[in-house]
């Protein structure tokens, strides 16, 4: 098995599917999550061919997120849409980031990714709040690579 099989349970990649449901339930932002073994670019700009490839840049308000992770470089990167990036400060991720990157460091992924997604869920809330008639434009399905 490869470390992106070894990186999450069956069980653990449902409850991150869970938190994306969840943090999805108060905003019209769409969140996905992407694991893969190695980039050779850099993270961040992986993350935003990723993003790219999944087709997330095709919603209607321009405000999914991807949180990225490179399993054997021990890296993630957080990249959201244009819509986003026009109404938040410029640290907006930050508090996101950090989340993650605690648990991480502890080697408690999961955590640190339901602790990122309902972050990053709350975050875009305040300039993205769920309408309405708001439809799921994105899977919610950890994608891997």
């Amino acid at each position: 098995m490869s470390r992106v099989e070894d990186f999450l349970t069956q069980e653990e990649e449902l409850d991150i599917v869970q938190a994306i449901l969840e943090a999805e339930k108060k905003t019209s932002g769409e969140i996905r999550v992407h694991i893969e073994a190695h980039t050779r670019l850099d993270h961040f700009e992986r993350a935003k061919e990723v993003f790219h490839l999944l087709k997330m840049d095709n919603t209607k308000d321009e405000n999914g997120v991807i949180i990225y992770v490179a399993v054997n470089d021990r890296k993630f990167a957080i990249y959201g849409d244009r819509g986003i990036d026009k109404v938040v400060p410029t640290n907006f991720w930050d508090t996101t980031r950090d989340t993650i990157e605690t648990h991480f460091k502890k080697g408690n992924y999961k955590q640190g990714l339901i602790d990122g997604i309902l972050r990053a869920g709350k975050e875009l809330e305040t300039h993205f709040p769920w309408y309405h008639g708001n439809e799921n434009e994105l899977s919610d399905e950890i994608s891997k690579g």
